[in-house]
């Protein structure tokens, strides 16, 4: 479908750090032009600190290195609009080559670390060359999860983090085609919508009974179910891939652990992913499930500030600590690590906020709700078109979904930041204003 609806605010953040003194900003301007921030990752995040450093005036060195041989670029249209064919990488490239040059930013492509000299202020390059930083920001993101599934390797098995993978799977999803998907995540099921749409089969197959079931529960899961049953998806539940099977060096099958073999064409292994916080944890910063962070995104270094896929966030709103692998991280907390870098005061309060599209289906989600006692919907469930509310035991409002309806988040948003206790009954009428929640 087209994303023509509207989605978060991309220059949604809650603090930006921005001083009003003129006299602070002299000084600020005046001490970093001797100094060299050193950002790590090239994705949206690593992209967007540069861009929020020089926003707010930093006019020192920025050197950005990308492990990839590509500008950053936005990852969502991988499984979304390009699989698609509605959107190739110019159109979801953060910025034009111009433009680092413009705001005399160091890019280096096909540039990763191996190591964090934390004494001296140094990454260190695989050429076991070095670059001085006086502050560093780790995007270093995530990568796919590689189970220990026989035949995983061959060729035909793909996995997907970047726009090179995303090519290499879409030129194979031929009409006619089979594909197989192992797990029933957002990955997974994104791409068995674009895969239908070029008329491949489409098997998934997944060990629990539904799909989303972490994400979102039973309830919002059997919706999803359905979506993708309706379009002919097969799937294979309450069972676990044992084995992809080969046939001269090529995939050809995934034999499952009830003994069914699904013929395959191609196999697109969507498991979840994995924070890519290796060089964080030899370098001694805290890690425990992803580099910890306090509210100003700072790790255990003061010099040091991780963002996106690999921050373990102690969350100022929730109360707890939190790693959010979505686009909305990588978008707006670059503003908030960039003040800090600064040495402004910045605190990172946004709620976790998603989004799909899948088939004729749009969604946008935000809240938190790992545990939650009931979900309350007011719409048209079995037409997809929505709102879904979870809520706890005393009524609060966790988190809340937005499916096919559209410019209602910012109302979401307030009922699920108030904290207040709802009248299920009146959250469920039509009839009732969304902002009569909160008064």
């Amino acid at each position: 479908m087209e994303d023509s609806h509207q989605r978060e605010s991309p220059t949604a953040v809650d603090s930006d750090g921005r001083r009003d003194s003129e006299t602070e900003q002299s000084v600020t301007l005046h001490e970093s032009s001797h100094r060299t921030f050193v950002i790590v990752g090239g994705g949206l995040a690593g992209a967007k600190i540069a861009e929020a450093l020089r926003d707010r005036d930093f006019d020192g060195s920025i050197v950005l290195l990308c492990g990839e041989e590509h500008l950053p670029y936005d990852r969502p249209p991988l499984s979304k609009e390009h699989v698609a064919g509605k959107k190739d990488l110019p159109d979801f490239t953060v910025q034009r080559g111009d433009w680092y040059r413009d705001h005399k930013i160091d890019v280096r492509l096909g540039t990763t670390v191996t190591s964090i000299d934390r004494e001296h202020k140094k990454v260190v390059l695989p050429d076991d060359s070095t670059i001085d930083y006086d502050k560093l920001a780790l995007a270093t993101g995530s990568r796919p999860r590689r189970p220990p599934i026989p035949g995983a390797d061959a060729a035909g098995v793909h996995y997907l983090r970047t726009i090179d993978e995303s090519d290499s799977l879409i030129s194979e999803l031929t009409a006619g085609s089979r594909l197989v998907i192992v797990g029933a995540g957002w990955i997974g099921l994104e791409i068995a919508a674009g895969a239908r749409a070029r008329d491949v089969a489409v098997s998934i197959v997944q060990p629990s009974d539904l799909p989303l079931l972490h994400a979102l529960g039973k309830e919002m899961g059997a919706v999803f179910a359905d979506l993708h049953r309706e379009h002919d998806v097969d799937f294979h539940f309450g069972v676990r891939a044992e084995e992809i099977t080969v046939s001269a060096g090529r995939a050809d099958g995934v034999r499952l652990s009830d003994g069914t073999v699904l013929p395959a064409d191609e196999v697109l292994v969507a498991v979840g992913a994995e924070p890519n916080v290796e060089i964080a944890e030899a370098a001694g910063l805290s890690v425990d499930g992803g580099v910890l962070v306090d509210e100003h995104l700072a790790t255990s270094d003061p010099d040091i500030v991780a963002v996106g896929d690999i921050a373990m966030q102690q969350h100022p709103r929730l109360g707890t600590r939190i790693r959010v692998e979505h686009w909305a991280n990588a978008l707006n907390q670059p503003a908030i690590a960039a003040a800090t870098m600064l040495g402004r005061p910045a605190e990172y309060t946004n709620l976790p906020y998603f989004f799909t599209d899948q088939y004729d289906l749009g969604m946008e989600y935000v809240g938190w709700a790992p545990e939650y006692s009931r979900v309350v919907t007011r719409g048209d469930v079995a037409e997809r078109e929505f709102l879904a509310f979870w809520l706890d035991e005393e009524n609060h409002v966790l988190a809340g979904m937005n499916v096919n309806i559209w410019d209602v988040n910012d109302d979401i948003k307030a009922i699920v930041s108030s904290s207040a206790s709802v009248d299920p009954a009146r959250l469920a009428a039509p009839d009732v204003p969304l902002s009569d929640l909160v008064r």
